[in-house]
C-alpha cells in the first residue's frame, strides 16, 4: 500500500523528476530561470518538452493544455493532443519546445475592458517556468501568463510576476545596505486558508438562487445556527470526512501540501488550509483547490459552495492570506528574532510594510472587492472594511520605544499555568491571533483575513508586493547615499512609525466606536461597497506607483476598473433576476395557495358551526394577504429598477445604481419573503429552507 511520501507530487513534473529526466546541463539552465528570474535559454525548450511529453504520456495523458487565469477569476484551458500524423498512416506522439513556450487560445471572449479590439481575437499564453506542470485527467497542464494580440496583460499571473520582481528589486537594494552581498533574490509566500461550505446535491439542485448565483436570496433564519458554537472544531462527520480523505489525496498527487482541515463556525462550512509556498505557486495551487472541491464533492452527492455568503445569520467563508517574504537562503525578513528592538533590518522591513498597507488602504481594499465579499465585510465575523494593521503587544512596545526615543523594557514572557501538574508548562506568545484585524502580524507574517473565499489570491498579492516595494523603494532611495547610515535609518524607521500610527490598532475590529475614531478621528478610507471602492484604482498615486514599477500599464488598469465593475453589476443583475423569477413564479404562489388553504380551513369550519370565531385563521389569512401584495410591489419595483439600468450611460454610474437602487429593493424583498416563509407551512414552501441545507449533512 502507497504511502503519502510515495505518491505525493506523482502528477507533477517537480524538480525531482526534472533531475531524472533532463541532462545536467538543461537542468542547470532551467533551474538557474526558476530560482534567479533570469530568461529563459531558448535552446532548452525542446529538451524540456520532449521530457515533459514522455513523462506526461507515462502517466496516460494524451493532451496538454497551456492552463492560466484569465480575468474571470477562474482557471481557462483548451487541450490539444500529442498526435501527429506519421508516413505509415499512423500516429506518433510530439510535443515542441515552441509549443511549450507559446499557445495561440482564442481570446474574443475573455473580459479585456477594452484592452483589444473587437476583431482582434488572438490571444498568446506563454509558459510561466516557476510554477511546475501537472496532469490533471489524462491532460498536461502547463502554466501560463495570457496576453492579447497587443501585448497587454489579460490574466492575474502576469501582473502577479510583475509584482513580485518589484519587491524582489527594492528588497534587494535594502539588503545590500546592511551589507549583505550574496543573496541573490527576496520572493514573498503565502499560505492561503480556504473556507467553504459542504451540502446535499439535492438541496442544491431544487434552490435556483444556489444554482445560478452560488447563495440564497431567500430564507428564513432556523431555529439553530450557530449560537452553541458547536460546530467549531467538533468532530467531522463521516460524509464529509470521506470528501476530505479523497480531497488530500487529489491534492497531495498534485504536490499541493494540504496540511489543517477542520469544522468552521457554521454549519455544514468548512476550511482547508496549506503549508505556506512562493506566493505564484500559492497561486496556482489555490486555484487548483477550488477545483478539485467542488470537483470532488460531486462524487460524494455534495456541493461545495465558494461564494462568500451562501446563508443570511451564519458566517460567511473568507480566504486568510499569510504572507510573508524571504531570500533565496532561507532568512524570513519578517521574522523578529529573540530580540527584535536590536533587529535593525527587521524594524525596516516592518516599516515598509506599515508604510505600504496606511499608504495604500485603497488598493488593499479593491483587490478584496466583489458582490459576494461586500455582504461578508464588517459582519461579526470579517474584518470591517476599515483597513488597520495588529502588531501584538511586544512589538507595539518596540515602536512605542522608538518612537518616543526612550529605553525599551522589553516584555517578559509569562508561563502559561494551568493548574494541573502533569500538563506541559509553555510560555505565552508575545502576540495574540486578533481575528477582528484586517491585517494582522502573526509571529513572522502578515495575515491578511480581507479576501473572499471564492477570491484568487493573486489580486491582493499583487497590491501587497508593489506597496511594500514602494515603500522598500522610498528607503533605499533615501538611504542609499548616507554617510551616517545608522543615524539615518534609525530617524527613518522613527519617523515612519509616527507618520503611520494611525494604521496600527490592537483593539476591536468589531465595535462601532473603533469604526468611528478610524474614520474620523484618524482619517482612515471606509470603502463599503465594490462601487465605493473600485473607482479609487485609478487615483493618481495608485497609477503613478503600479506603473512606476511595471506591474501594470495606465491601459490595463483602466481595463481592469472597468471589468471589476462590470462583473459587480453583472453579478447582482442576475441576482436580481434569479429573486423577481423566484419571487413570482415560486414564492408568491406557495404563499397565495397556502393563504387560500387556509380559508378554506376558516370555510369548513363556519360550515359546522357560524358562531366559531376562526380569529387564528382569520389573522394568518390577513397576513398571507398582505404579505402576497407586498412581494408583488416588491417584485414590480426590483423589475422597474432593472429596466432602469438599461439606460445608465457607464459602468461606473451603473454601479452606484445598483448600490443606492437595485440592493436596497432585494432587501426589501426579501425581507418579505422571508417573513411569509416562517408563516407558511412546510409543505407548501417550493424549496428546502435553511433548516434542510444546513444540516442535511451526516
Amino acid at each position: 500500500m502507497k504511502t503519502v511520501p510515495d505518491y505525493f507530487g506523482e502528477l507533477v513534473f517537480d524538480d525531482r523528476v526534472m533531475k531524472a529526466t533532463l541532462s545536467a546541463r538543461t537542468y542547470a539552465s532551467l533551474r538557474h530561470t526558476i530560482d534567479e528570474g533570469e530568461p529563459l535559454d531558448p535552446n532548452v525548450a525542446d529538451a524540456v518538452a520532449l521530457a515533459m511529453k514522455d513523462w506526461a504520456v507515462s502517466k496516460g495523458a494524451t493532451h496538454f493544455t497551456h492552463w492560466f487565469q484569465p480575468l474571470t477569476g477562474i482557471t481557462a484551458e483548451k487541450h490539444d493532443s500529442f498526435i501527429s500524423p506519421s508516413p505509415d498512416g499512423g500516429v506518433i506522439m510530439e510535443f515542441s519546445g515552441k509549443e511549450l513556450i507559446k499557445g495561440e487560445p482564442d481570446a474574443s471572449s475573455f473580459p479585456s475592458g477594452g484592452l483589444r479590439a473587437t476583431f482582434e481575437a488572438r490571444g498568446y499564453t506563454a509558459w510561466d517556468p516557476t510554477s511546475y506542470a501537472f496532469i490533471k485527467g489524462k491532460t498536461l497542464c502547463i502554466p501560463t501568463a495570457f496576453c492579447s494580440y497587443g501585448g497587454h496583460a489579460l490574466d492575474k499571473k502576469t501582473p502577479l510576476l510583475r509584482s513580485m520582481e518589484a519587491l524582489n528589486r527594492q528588497a534587494l537594494r535594502v539588503l545590500k545596505l546592511f551589507g549583505n552581498k550574496t543573496v541573490k533574490r527576496v520572493v514573498s509566500s503565502v499560505g492561503p486558508e480556504q473556507e467553504y461550505f459542504l451540502i446535499s446535491k439535492e438541496m442544491y439542485d431544487a434552490r435556483p438562487d444556489l444554482r445560478f448565483c452560488g447563495r440564497t436570496l431567500f430564507g428564513a433564519k432556523p431555529p439553530k445556527g450557530q449560537e452553541m458554537d458547536d460546530h467549531y472544531f467538533g468532530a467531522i462527520k463521516p460524509r464529509v470526512a470521506e470528501f476530505m480523505e479523497e480531497l488530500n489525496v487529489e491534492l497531495w498527487k498534485l504536490g499541493i501540501m494540504a496540511k489543517t482541515e477542520h469544522n468552521e463556525v457554521a454549519p455544514a462550512q468548512h476550511e482547508l488550509a496549506p503549508i505556506y509556498t512562493t506566493t505564484n505557486i500559492a497561486t496556482d495551487h489555490n486555484q487548483l483547490t477550488m477545483e478539485m472541491m467542488q470537483k470532488i464533492a460531486s462524487r460524494h452527492g455534495l456541493v461545495c459552495l465558494l461564494h462568500e455568503k451562501p446563508f443570511a445569520g451564519v458566517n460567511g467563508s473568507g480566504k486568510h492570506n499569510n504572507w510573508s517574504i524571504s531570500t533565496n537562503e532561507g532568512q524570513n525578513l519578517l521574522s523578529p528574532g529573540e530580540t527584535p528592538y536590536e533587529n535593525a533590518q527587521f524594524l525596516l522591513f516592518l516599516c515598509a510594510v506599515i508604510q505600504a498597507v496606511d499608504d495604500y488602504q485603497d488598493l488593499l481594499r479593491i483587490s478584496v472587492a466583489t458582490a459576494g465579499n461586500d455582504h461578508r465585510l464588517g459582519a461579526n465575523e470579517a474584518p470591517p472594511a476599515v483597513i488597520s494593521m495588529f502588531l501584538g503587544d511586544e512589538l507595539n512596545a518596540v515602536l512605542e520605544a522608538i518612537e518616543s526615543d526612550t529605553p525599551y523594557k522589553g516584555t517578559k514572557k509569562t508561563q502559561l499555568k494551568l493548574g494541573v501538574d502533569v500538563l506541559p508548562k509553555f510560555n505565552r506568545d508575545t502576540t495574540d491571533r486578533n481575528r477582528t484585524s484586517p491585517f494582522a502580524f502573526t509571529g513572522n507574517k502578515f495575515e491578511f483575513r480581507m479576501l473572499g473565499s471564492s477570491n484568487s489570491i493573486a489580486c491582493a498579492n499583487i497590491m501587497l508586493n508593489s506597496a511594500v516595494a514602494q515603500s522598500l523603494k522610498l528607503f533605499a532611495d533615501e538611504l542609499e547615499g548616507s554617510d551616517a547610515f545608522e543615524t539615518d535609518l534609525h530617524n527613518l524607521i522613527r519617523r515612519t512609525i509616527k507618520e503611520h500610527r494611525r494604521i496600527i490598532f490592537n483593539g476591536n475590529g468589531y465595535d462601532n466606536a473603533w469604526i468611528k475614531e478610524a474614520t474620523e478621528v484618524r482619517g482612515l478610507l471606509n470603502f463599503r461597497t465594490t462601487a465605493d471602492c473600485m473607482p479609487h484604482l485609478l487615483d493618481k498615486k495608485n497609477v503613478d506607483m503600479l506603473t512606476s514599477h511595471r506591474v501594470f500599464t495606465p491601459d490595463e488598469l483602466r481595463s481592469r476598473r472597468d471589468i471589476m465593475l462590470e462583473n459587480y453589476c453583472k453579478t447582482v443583475t442576475i441576482e436580481a433576476n434569479t429573486m423577481v423569477d423566484m419571487a413570482r413564479t415560486l414564492i408568491a404562489p406557495a404563499v397565495s395557495d397556502f393563504a387560500a388553504h387556509v380559508a378554506r380551513g376558516a370555510q369548513a369550519k363556519l360550515a359546522l358551526d357560524p358562531a366559531l370565531p376562526c380569529r387564528y385563521e382569520t389573522s394568518l389569512a390577513a397576513k398571507l394577504s398582505a404579505l402576497s401584495d407586498r412581494i408583488d410591489s416588491g417584485v414590480s419595483n426590483l423589475e422597474r429598477a432593472l429596466i432602469a439600468l438599461h439606460d445608465v450611460p457607464d459602468v461606473v454610474a451603473e454601479s452606484e445604481a445598483i448600490r443606492d437602487d437595485i440592493l436596497p429593493l432585494m432587501c426589501e424583498l426579501r425581507v418579505a419573503c422571508d417573513e411569509a416563509e416562517s408563516i407558511t407551512a412546510k409543505s407548501f414552501w417550493p424549496f428546502p429552507t435553511y433548516s434542510d441545507i444546513l444540516f442535511s449533512v451526516r
